[in-house]
Formats: C-alpha cells, structure tokens, sequence
C-alpha cells in the first residue's frame, strides 16, 4: 500500500480541477440521468460537494445520501439508500447512476445488486469491495475504534458483529454477487492510494479504471471527472 502521507495532494487535486475548464463549463446534456452520490467511510454529504455542484451544472438531478458521517450499519444504510434510490427513480421516470466514494462505493454495489431496474451505471470511486478491511493501519485503528463503540451500544455506529454477523450478511454477499447485465459499472483505483489497497478495489464484475490520485481526491481530481463522464454519458 501506498504511504498515506500522499493524501497530502488532495490539495493540489482540488486546485487543478478549480482550474480548469471542467468543473466551471461543463459539458449540459438535456438527457442527463439522475444520480445518487454516496460518501466514504468518516464522511458526508458535504465531502462530495464539489462533484455534486459539477454533475448539477451537467444537467443531472442529484440525491444526495442524507449522511453527515458514514459510520453506520452497512445494513441499515443500504437499506434506507435502496428506498432513496426507489424514490428517485419514481420522480424522474429514469434509471439512476450511483456513484459511491470509498465506503460509499460498496453502498453503491449493493444497491446495483438489489435494484437493476432502478439502475443504469455504477461508479465506486476507491471502494474496496473485495476486502472492507484493507486499508492503512491508521484508518484500521479508526475502524476498531467506531467498531468498539458500537459493541458498547453506542447509536449509529456499526460493531464487530456487522464485520461477521447476521445483521450485514445479505450486503457482504451483494459484494460478491455479479453485477446484473444492463449496468455499465467502473471500478476505480489508484495505485498511490494511501487508504485502501488498491487491489481490494478492482471489482472483478466491472471495467477496472486506474488513475493517478490520492484517495479523499478521487471525488475532486480531473481524471476521474473524465472517467465518470463516460458512464453518466453511457459511453
């Protein structure tokens, strides 16, 4: 894995998006789906402003998960996301892109893996769908910490039992399952990802897509806003 000191280019990432052409004049496309976004593990809704203010001024309806910090029951998420996504797709008439960051991505799976009919392309930004647990020593301590606190009955949080218990059974195996046809799906990765190991992100049942980032940058680094414009556009 890579050092998690290159997260410090999230920065740079973001500057170069503000930057250029992309994030300001995007291409508008009056058939533009609807998406769902989704945030990674200790994050929310707010981390994914920037790309949700670029897939708006693209001409796309956007649902955001309603999270202020995703560190709950897979499970329980999941299951509140799928009425989301139902929702959405009611209101527009239109299956819906699902993009997820990180955590988010694996949240973004299972929702592809429950509901084909409600949706159409799939983005998992830095997800590691193959193995949750794969990740930087500092984030795993994190994870051991929200874990513990949720054995000690703290609300909102999920527990080791999540890890390997009943209540998150069906969502480890959508995180197995294949990928129904009809879902154009992308896996993205970043070799010199200093959270999650990049490995555990190339999903075996969708395009693998590399780029050069930071992990927390995925969501604003301009290699991947290309990436993404390929499966909001059906490409």
């Amino acid at each position: 894995m890579a050092p998690v000191w290159g997260e410090l280019r999230y920065s740079g990432e973001l500057a170069r998006l503000l930057a250029g052409g992309a994030l300001r004049s995007p291409r508008r496309r009056e058939d533009a789906p609807p998406v769902l976004l989704i945030p990674g593990f200790m994050a929310g809704d707010a981390s994914l402003g920037v790309l949700r203010h670029w897939l708006k001024r693209r001409g796309h309806r956007v649902a955001m998960s309603g999270m202020l910090v995703n560190v709950g029951c897979a499970e329980r998420i999941v299951s509140r996301l799928e009425e989301q996504l139902e929702q959405l797709f009611e209101q527009t008439g239109e299956r819906v892109v699902v993009i997820g960051q990180s955590r988010g991505g694996t949240f973004a799976r299972a929702l592809a893996v429950r509901h084909p009919e409600s949706v159409r392309g799939l983005a998992m930004l830095g997800s590691p769908v193959r193995d949750g647990l794969a990740v930087s020593p500092q984030v795993l301590r994190t994870v051991r910490w929200v874990a513990m606190l949720g054995d000690l009955g703290l609300p909102g949080l999920f527990s080791n039992s999540c890890r390997d218990g009943e209540c998150c059974a069906a969502f480890r195996e959508d995180l197995l399952s294949p990928l129904p046809d009809g879902i154009d799906a992308l896996a993205v990765h970043s070799r010199s990802d200093g959270i999650v190991d990049w490995q555990a992100c190339v999903d075996p049942y969708a395009k693998a897509v590399e780029v050069d980032s930071s992990h927390c940058g995925m969501s604003v680094h301009p290699e991947v806003y290309r990436v993404l414009e390929r499966v909001l556009d059906g490409q």
